[in-house]
């Protein structure tokens, strides 16, 4: 797993005589190299040099960027993400550069070409490292300096970046000011939250630092025996601890942009809560910025980021008091979907102060009396909220930031106590809390906290705020103990009508339960307490111009139109004739982004009526894919229409809940069963659990026991058939499989085969794209040809094989290929392709076989025998010409 940030990528101070910096930071290669990143007549040139240096006995890999024009600059230090190297940080390094800056950026110990074992960022390895590379930056004609030996130095990055940011500020009084990003103050903390080991994550950092033979010994020893027991002991603390920001946080006196994500179970909201309260307590200026993303996934806000990163290096490190650093404080909220390209629309809200997690408190009575709640053996199987390593692409937490549920509780396994419905919206800004009454059968309780926003249709309509839930252990729970839990910080807003639920469950997949059987009663102290932060607000867009200009547009418009007699229509009302008809295409056509001319898909036109199993063929670039996103609503065509049963498709088109679809494959929970991947995946679409047909499905699929294991015992064709199976829910009327036999061998072909004959017979259709044409020759009923997007044939496939109007002429010699061409020109003939044998000749409505072997023989073509031909290759080849 990669922990680079692309937002972002992103010792003690006393008298040091240069004499002794030199001897600290030796240049092994590459000094004096310099290239320019852009034309060097440009005054925005940077130039760079890249440098092996010798640090206190490692070798760091840098890129030093600088400035085309004389004289001293601030500088600034760019460190990487877990994972990464210097190379991440080559872009935003020369922005700043191209700004006035003079950047260093390096790979950190393990990283890139850099030598060392990763420390995790400890005080005599990575954090001297930096200390070494500011002794450096001290002796560079470019760079300002406050003193000797002293340069004016900034440092930013993000994550592990971010972390080595604020620790070096606590360890050289050198620097002057930072920007750290979604990062950690305490990594104790944030991996051993409320002492319960955050086992995904802790997996995710050693695995992909490249293993624990990669990382220090002592860091080595402490991950093997925590991820043995499940349980962090006090050594692990300390070492993780001594490597923390938060180790010298009273040592902290520049300052500090915090940037930190909302959709993040790594390094939660709380971790940068801590920092801006105790560097502030030191009397440095702290600004925060909760942006929409993290480690979980969502908009990481880049450009934004970087913009308010540099203002804030132009004001503390330029002293640029003019430059605007933006508010104390600010959040980023969603605000719905773009209807034009689909992507999350994001707002920001402001205050002119921090104000933590815990302002403005409002009590939220919830109803719900003592419950008990199973801790099963093996804590298996476990609750899911958020997956580490399945953000990048949006992840579930931005999904849940759009009213999405994909959390799963398991019944018997957590408590729930419920708030009546809200009388009016309600915006929580900060950390809930709860005080709760424990009793446990075992000594310790592990339970996780977690509040829900139910909707008024009631459980199948709940979402987890950023997907975010707080762990907590419980010691000495024998005899029943309060505790005030702390619930994950999120900026969420409950709408009226809706409810929150507080849930205790006793299992999260991505952290460590006990994994011996007990049972805890749970009882209720008292309310929710929710911070509601009211300072915090979003500024009034101005009006845009198209408020002003859109009246008299609007006239001029409606004018063009009644004088031209032109209107655009309504989407066409379902066609009842056609309400037993599963797919009607017509015309359809879509051209390719920025053409007028060149088609993906050109006046289609075909019919699929019910219980057939329809194969779409065609090359690569065919327009298959192009049609069958179309078909499921994905995008518009330019031209013509598509019907399912009578309705006419368009986005979000209601009669699309009787279209399933498989296609690339799907993502499965390797820890859950079969059976509970589906059942999750039915939860996310908020619709009835009766409506899925979950046992017809399967029993189509037929995994038969296999259901009951772990995904991740599945092979190949039984993961194959649980996606299949997943497309099956709701036994959709019209089932879109595309390439649903790739990686699979002929056995579990066979399997795939009789799984759509099963799901067919039953009166419901099946398209299925493959490039496979025996198996489609054995599965389908009916073809449909496609070719440079158009139409080529359509009809049973007996039809199509069998067609007379194709023939296959076999051949004494192999005939070049110039006599192909004139064959393919002969009158009476559409095309020729040759064959192993000899030609496939597909003749035209004028053309007959005593012609064509008249003409043959003319050519001197050594025919040997004439007929019609009956494999589905032969007649494919032949209807697309040889353009495969």
């Amino acid at each position: 797993m990669d922990l680079r940030v692309p937002a972002l990528r992103g010792l003690l101070k006393g008298p040091r005589r240069l004499v002794a910096a030199a001897a600290a930071v030796a240049v092994l290669a590459g000094a004096g190299t310099w290239t320019a990143a852009v034309a060097s007549d440009d005054p925005r040139a940077v130039h760079r040099s890249d440098r092996i240096m010798a640090v206190d006995g490692v070798r760091l890999d840098t890129s030093y960027f600088t400035p085309a024009g004389a004289g001293r600059h601030p500088a600034v230090l760019l460190a990487h993400g877990f994972g990464g190297s210097k190379d991440d940080m080559r872009r935003q390094a020369e922005d700043l550069a191209r700004d006035g800056y003079a950047v260093l950026t390096w790979s950190a110990r393990g990283f890139g070409r850099s030598t060392g074992k990763i420390g995790l960022n400890a005080p005599d390895g990575e954090v001297a490292d930096v200390s070494r590379l500011i002794d450096w930056l001290a002796e560079q004609p470019q760079v300002r300096l406050d003193k000797p030996g002293d340069p004016r130095v900034g440092l930013a990055g993000g994550s592990y970046g971010g972390a080595i940011s604020l620790l070096a500020a606590g360890h050289d009084r050198r620097v002057d000011a930072i920007a750290p990003a979604i990062t950690y103050w305490n990594l104790a903390d944030a991996l051993f939250p409320n002492g319960v080991f955050k086992k995904l994550w802790a997996g995710v950092f050693f695995n992909s630092g490249g293993g624990c033979a990669a990382f220090e010994p002592a860091l080595c020893r402490m991950y093997d025996r925590v991820a043995e027991s499940g349980t962090p002991d006090p050594a692990a603390r300390e070492l993780l601890e001594g490597r923390s920001p938060s180790a010298v946080g009273d040592r902290i006196k520049v300052p500090t942009l915090l940037v930190q994500g909302q959709t993040d179970s790594l390094f939660t909201l709380d971790q940068a809560d801590a920092a801006a309260r105790a560097i502030r307590a030191g009397g440095a200026p702290v600004d925060v910025d909760w942006i929409a993303g993290g480690h979980d996934g969502g908009n990481l806000e880049t450009s934004r980021i970087e913009t308010r990163v540099r203002a804030w290096f132009d004001r503390y490190l330029k002293g640029d008091k003019a430059a605007d650093t933006g508010p104390a404080f600010r959040v980023t909220r969603t605000g719905g979907i773009d209807s034009t390209d689909g992507t999350v629309q994001l707002r920001g809200a402001s205050a002119a102060a921090y104000p933590g997690l815990h302002d403005h408190r409002r009590g939220i009575a919830l109803t719900g009396g003592t419950q008990r709640v199973a801790n099963p053996a093996g804590a298996s199987p476990p609750g899911v909220s958020a997956l580490p390593g399945l953000g990048g692409s949006g992840g579930l937490s931005q999904l849940s930031a759009l009213g999405v549920g994909v959390s799963l509780d398991f019944p018997g396994q957590y408590a729930h106590f419920d708030s009546a419905p809200l009388t009016r919206d309600l915006r929580i800004t900060g950390a809930p809390t709860a005080t709760i009454r424990i009793a446990s059968t075992s000594p310790d309780a592990v339970l996780f906290g977690k509040v829900y926003d139910v909707g008024p249709g009631g459980g199948t309509r709940q979402v987890l705020p950023a997907q975010l839930v707080a762990p907590f252990r419980v010691t000495g729970a024998g005899a029943g103990k309060d505790v005030t839990v702390t619930l994950p910080a999120i900026d969420h807003e409950v709408q009226k009508g809706h409810r929150l639920r507080l849930v205790l469950a006793s299992t999260d997949l991505g952290y460590a339960s006990p994994a011996a059987p007990a049972t805890y009663t749970v009882s209720l102290k008292g309310g929710l307490s929710v911070p509601t932060a009211p300072a915090v607000t979003a500024a009034a867009a101005a009006l845009p111009a198209w408020v002003w200009w859109l009246p008299a547009a609007g006239v001029a418009a409606a004018l063009a139109l009644l004088l031209t007699a032109r209107r655009r229509t309504a989407a066409p009302g379902p066609d009842p004739e056609l309400a037993e008809v599963p797919l009607v295409i017509k015309d359809l056509s879509k051209r390719y982004a920025k053409s007028t001319d060149r088609y993906a898909v050109r006046d289609l036109s075909f019919r699929v009526e019910k219980g057939q199993v329809l194969g779409l063929l065609g090359p690569n670039g065919a327009g298959k894919t192009t049609t069958l996103r179309m078909l499921m609503g994905l995008i518009r065509p330019d031209d013509g229409e598509i019907r399912v049963f009578g309705h006419v498709i368009r986005p979000g088109a209601s009669v699309l809940s009787r279209v399933g679809a498989f296609v690339e494959g799907a993502g499965f929970l390797p820890h859950l069963s079969g059976r509970e991947n589906l059942e999750l995946y039915w939860r996310a679409t908020g619709r009835p659990p009766a409506d899925a047909h979950l046992d017809e499905a399967l029993e189509i699929a037929g995994l038969g026991d296999a259901l009951a294991r772990a995904v991740r015992t599945y092979s190949q064709g039984m993961r194959q058939r649980l996606a299949i199976a997943q497309a099956m829910l709701g036994l959709p009327d019209l089932l879109i499989l595309d390439e649903p036999t790739n990686g699979l061998d002929p056995p579990q072909i066979r399997e795939m085969r009789e799984v759509m004959i099963r799901y067919a017979a039953g009166g419901r259709t099946v398209i299925v794209s493959s490039h496979l044409l025996a198996e489609v020759e054995q599965s389908c009923t009916h073809l449909v040809v496609m070719d440079r997007g158009r139409l080529m044939r359509a009809g049973p496939v007996r039809e199509i094989v069998g067609a007379g109007d194709t023939l296959l002429v076999g051949t004494a010699a192999p005939v070049e290929e110039p006599v192909v061409e004139k064959v393919g020109a002969l009158p009476g003939v559409t095309s020729a392709v040759r064959t192993d044998d000899g030609l496939l000749i597909r003749l035209d409505a004028g053309g007959t076989a005593e012609r064509l072997v008249v003409e043959l023989v003319r050519l001197e073509v050594p025919v040997a025998s004439v007929g019609p031909h009956r494999r589905l290759e032969d007649a494919f080849l032949t209807l697309i010409g040889g353009s495969a």
